[in-house]
């Protein structure tokens, strides 16, 4: 369940069908990179031994940063398509055994069974049909006393990327009151909410960027 995609309102198409065509036919429509906010985010947790939930992988490009960083991580995409190009990119970074275990599943039906040090949904996003508050809320529950959890959406598109009036994006609040810790308590503490400038490249070649949301949680040991 790819994070990227934009456009339309969700239309009656099915989100399988539609994600596994986005990938197919030897499609590669993202760069190979890693989110640099979860990068920037994530880079100085200790990682060695320690459990990661990449919800909506995509490719993979994100599962296999966190793992080169020692993080044993479960990718779920609901695309196969999306997952082979995973499996691809892993073997060629020298990934093997179990540093990442690719799972295909639609978090609107079956969301992963357990509980990790950190669960990230990086641009989780979609013009097709996405229960993604109740997908956040169950992200939310997957975290493990003592992890983190790491949501990080669009906020603002850069103009050359529509040509009528861009798409509504969730508010920081929004995806707060999304994964029921609106008022954080004693269970949740914030490690950092902002709204991040992410350097672009536009089709004529010149700088660009775009803005982007980020929550940052950790839940509490106890």
């Amino acid at each position: 369940m790819n994070a990227h995609q934009h456009g339309d309102p969700a239309r009656p198409v099915d989100p399988r069908e539609h994600w596994e065509g986005f990938y197919g036919a030897g499609k590669r429509p993202w760069t190979g990179k890693p989110n640099t906010i979860l990068v920037d985010a994530i880079g100085d947790l200790a990682a060695p031994g320690r459990t990661a939930l990449d919800l909506g992988c995509g490719s993979g490009a994100d599962a296999i940063w966190l793992a080169e960083q020692g993080w044993t991580v479960t990718a779920v995409d609901i695309a196969e398509a999306a997952l082979d190009i995973g499996r691809d990119h892993a073997r060629e970074a020298g990934l093997t055994g179990g540093a990442i275990v690719w799972q295909q599943a639609d978090l609107d039906t079956d969301f992963p069974t357990g509980t990790w040090d950190l669960v990230s949904a990086c641009y989780l996003h979609s013009t097709v049909e996405l229960a993604r508050a109740d997908i956040l809320h169950k992200a939310a529950a997957a975290v493990a006393p003592g992890g983190a959890l790491l949501i990080v959406g669009h906020w603002a598109m850069p103009a050359w990327r529509f040509d009528g009036d861009p798409p509504a994006f969730p508010s920081i609040d929004d995806v707060l009151a999304d994964l029921g810790v609106d008022s954080v308590g004693s269970e949740w503490s914030i490690v950092r909410t902002d709204i991040v400038d992410v350097p672009m490249t536009a089709p004529d070649g010149n700088p660009s960027s775009r803005t982007d949301t980020l929550v940052h949680l950790r839940r509490s040991v106890s």
